[in-house]
């Protein structure tokens, strides 16, 4: 057995869902190796988070940005507003999604289903690059 850590940073992107599996994939190396395993991928931030969803169809992330635009809107009178309307719906957002993944690893490739991939999901406007820990475990 043994575990590997790495950590990507992906450049700011636009609000919205954001694939990102290849970019995942790529920071691991070590990755191809393993037989059996398990990748848990940490997200250091509190205003966006991570999703495995369909990777197939261009309408599925427009969809999820809307859905959760609609349950967490810039208008409610949130009491955190230092840092501007879009912030606290950002760390709703981000509580209703979460910050971390685990995803099994088989034969070295991510397990993932037919038409699974890994989102970055930006919940701001006007975001900066985003950090994640990846941690690999397996032999």
């Amino acid at each position: 057995m043994a575990w590997h850590q790495h950590t990507v940073q992906l450049a700011p992107r636009s609000r919205g869902f954001h694939l990102i599996t290849q970019d995942i994939v790529e920071a691991v190396p070590e990755l191809a190796a393993m037989k059996v395993g398990i990748l848990q991928l940490f997200l250091q931030h509190t205003s966006a988070s991570l999703s495995i969803n369909e990777n197939a169809d261009p309408d599925v992330p427009l969809d999820l940005e809307s859905s959760l635009s609609a349950i967490a809107p810039e208008n409610f009178p949130h009491r955190h507003t230092c840092e501007g309307p879009d912030d606290m719906p950002a760390h709703v957002k981000s509580s209703l999604l979460g910050c971390s993944l685990s995803i099994p690893i088989t034969n070295g490739r991510l397990n993932l289903g037919t038409w699974q991939g890994i989102y970055l999901c930006e919940h701001r406007n006007r975001a900066t690059s985003r950090k994640i820990v990846l941690t690999l475990w397996g032999e």
